[in-house]
């Protein structure tokens, strides 16, 4: 890759980082007088667990902030790559580095010691921002599967499986790469649950969660 190419990937990387690493679940809980939200159920920041507290205006206002912070990304990425590279660069790269950066910056924040979310609602933000389509389709997915089995994670499991097929038939194969492999880190995050899953163990949706 070209020097000033591979400077603007990593600039757009950095600049996703940075939006993606701004915890909001955490931040409207704590401004809300609801304490850490990290004590209770799952112990992330995502509007899952948000939702957990009981009070569903928190909870949608963090999944909204949470995706639009992956679409903005990606948005800023198009825009910054051709600025840092030169305007033959293909802005494409710069939406996937936007992407890759806030989804990392979500599940990994500098802020709070590398332990974010589980990145679902951020994934569907750079969705949004790359292909609203199959943005799209990977909400369908999710929607058909938590109405039927009233689980937040195993919905999120079976969109992320998903949504790379999709990608590639939209996109082409390098985009497709790029969402294996956060829905594999995806997948990943959501380690417990799948545990949990097994077991019979899992929260379902809207049920609150006492702090341990």
């Amino acid at each position: 890759m070209d020097p000033a190419l591979l400077g603007a990937f990593l600039g757009c990387l950095a600049l996703g980082y940075a939006l993606g690493s701004i915890p909001f679940g955490l931040l409207l809980t704590r401004a809300a007088g609801l304490g850490d939200v990290r004590a209770i159920g799952s112990g992330n920041i995502g509007a899952t667990n948000v939702l957990r507290t009981g009070n569903k205006k928190l909870a949608a206002a963090t999944l909204l902030l949470d995706v639009l912070k992956g679409t903005a990304a990606v948005v800023l990425g198009v825009y910054a790559l051709p600025l840092l590279a030169g305007p033959a660069a293909d802005p494409t790269l710069g939406a996937l580095a936007g992407g890759i950066g806030a989804f990392l910056g979500h599940l990994f924040p500098v802020w709070l010691g590398f332990k974010g979310g589980k990145g679902v609602a951020t994934y569907i933000g750079v969705l949004f921002g790359v292909a609203w389509k199959a943005a799209l389709a990977f909400c369908a997915v999710w929607l058909l599967v938590a109405f039927v089995s009233r689980y937040s994670s195993l919905s999120a499991l079976m969109a992320a499986i998903v949504t790379p097929l999709v990608i590639w038939s939209m996109l082409g194969l390098v985009p497709a790469l790029v969402f294996t492999a956060l829905s594999i880190l995806l997948i990943g995050m959501h380690h417990a649950n799948i545990r949990r899953l097994i077991a019979g163990e899992e929260h379902k949706i809207g049920a609150r969660a006492k702090a341990p």
